[in-house]
């Protein structure tokens, strides 16, 4: 078996300079690679498999294929050799017979590298060792690979590398390839969930004209011809329920959103969500329909609704509710409504070596107790709901209750996977909620650049229905489907330091 094992520069500079000199010795001979601009392939490797799984050993088939893809393996023995071919469906084995291929061409297949992308013709049988194989009457190099291959590239030695050069990682790692096949059966599957339940996908804009006052922060660029700052968007939110108020009635986006914070194996500055508003229905309706379509992505994709991440054993069939001042009594102890003023909330804080948010009332505080003795707790499937009016700008009051919100977000192994509210349609009370969020935020960072909606607001001002809507990550929903670790294990491309930072 001919192997790479590049130990050195020195050696990697070296096997490059042979096979560039392979490509020069081609090109003098007139068989430029690189100028061929197609092959005719009718046939591929698991279909084959599949197609003649039960062909006993020896066995003939009389069916001629032309397959196409990257040599893998090359076993030289004499006048006959074996090689590995890898397609888009997985490895073939090739027999490679000097009699049968012609003196020339199995001259010019020995003198081929692992790495070279090679076009094959010839007959399926099975070989006395029992493996379906193609027994090779032609062959054409269609492209020349001028670095050698790594004989390993997995491990934790090597991740940083496959992340940087994730085409490397896709040709020596297939299961990776099926970690982004799933990613996208998911994104298929919930498109068509809401295209079934009568939602509209849409594009909004990317680049926004300013910063808005939600604590999530912006990159920025700049637009040439209108001489203006303009922001890369860190929700799809406010241009959707403008979509609302025209008479669309049922909208989502899948969106690329941007925000210039942290990284960690849960965050990358540039993911995907989807966010999804629906007039006429309130937060319960987004919570049905999560549950609905996370049981059903979940039976599609792994086949089971019991799954296991990370050694967890989860359960996506059972989803408990509990409101957030429920949740914070059933794990801290503490009830929330024994609090009489904000002053009583911060002793309580104090007392539980709970850290005080910035501006310490009660509703805020709250949330801040959850996070501490609440979210490492949920690892089967919950939704918490009624949220501090504080925490959550865009949600309709609790009419029986305005210190509350009709907003839930849901989790599964500590972690939160999305985010819905009974949309609020107050023009009044918004204007009011995004003028104090702006001053906040200016009063903590004056330098700040936030600035108040008032397009949005005008918006309202038409009409808003009462809306349901809800926003959720796919990222994370991904890494959970495929048992991933980290967000880099999903984005094909995820952000990296330069090396030479």
């Amino acid at each position: 078996m001919e192997q790479n094992k590049p130990q050195t520069e020195q050696e990697l500079t070296q096997q490059a300079a042979v096979r560039r000199q392979k490509l020069a010795d081609l090109c003098e001979a007139g068989h430029n690679p690189f100028e061929i601009t197609k092959y005719a392939q009718d046939a591929y490797s698991a279909d084959l498999k599949n197609e003649f799984a039960d062909l006993p050993a020896e066995a003939e088939t009389g069916k001629i294929v032309s397959l196409a893809g990257r040599m893998m393996s090359k076993r030289i023995m004499g006048k006959a050799s074996f090689a590995h071919l890898r397609d888009q469906k997985g490895d073939i084995q090739i027999f490679v017979k000097r009699d049968l291929l012609g003196d020339e061409a199995y001259a010019a297949f020995k003198k081929l590298d692992i790495g070279d992308i090679i076009g094959v013709k010839g007959e399926v049988f099975r070989t006395k060792m029992g493996e379906i194989s193609v027994r090779i009457s032609e062959l054409t190099l269609l492209s020349k690979s001028l670095l050698p291959l790594p004989e390993k590239f997995h491990g934790l030695t090597d991740r940083e590398a496959r992340y940087r050069q994730r085409y490397v990682d896709l040709i020596m790692n297939p299961e990776v390839k099926d970690t982004f096949v799933k990613r996208s059966l998911i994104l298929k599957e919930i498109r068509a969930y809401l295209d079934e339940k009568g939602f509209l996908e849409v594009d909004t804009p990317i680049l926004t004209p300013f910063e808005i006052g939600a604590s999530a922060r912006p990159f920025y660029t700049h637009h040439n011809t209108l001489n203006m700052d303009m922001v890369l968007r860190i929700e799809t939110e406010l241009y959707l329920k403008r979509l609302i108020v025209g008479g669309m009635d049922r909208v989502y986006e899948v969106g690329r959103i941007f925000r210039n914070e942290g990284m960690d194996p849960k965050h990358n500055p540039e993911f995907t969500t989807i966010e999804l508003y629906q007039a006429f229905t309130d937060f319960h309706g987004m919570m049905d329909l999560v549950e609905e379509m996370y049981k059903r992505l979940t039976l599609k994709v792994c086949g089971s609704l019991e799954i296991t991440y990370q050694g967890k054993q989860i359960d996506m069939g059972h989803w408990e509710r509990l409101t957030m001042v429920e949740a914070v009594k059933k794990y801290s102890g503490v009830d929330f409504n024994d609090w009489k003023t904000d002053e009583d909330a911060i002793a309580a804080a104090k007392e539980h070596h709970v850290e005080l948010p910035e501006v310490p009332t009660k509703g805020a505080i709250l949330a801040e107790f959850f996070d501490a003795f609440v979210e490492d707790k949920l690892i089967q499937p919950t939704f918490i709901y009624d949220y501090p009016v504080e925490i959550s700008p865009l949600a309709k009051r609790k009419p029986t209750d305005p210190a509350f919100t009709e907003r839930f977000e849901y989790f599964i192994d500590c972690t939160e996977y999305g985010n819905a509210f009974s949309e609020l349609n107050d023009p009044i009370d918004q204007k009011a909620r995004f003028e104090r969020q702006v001053a906040e935020r200016k009063a903590i960072e004056p330098d700040c650049k936030a600035q108040v909606d008032y397009d949005y607001v005008n918006a309202l001002e038409y009409g808003l229905p009462p809306t349901g809507g809800l926003g959720f990550g796919v990222d994370r929903l991904v890494m959970l489907l495929t048992d991933s670790a980290s967000i880099r294990d999903v984005l094909l491309f995820p952000t990296m330091k330069p090396i030479d930072q």
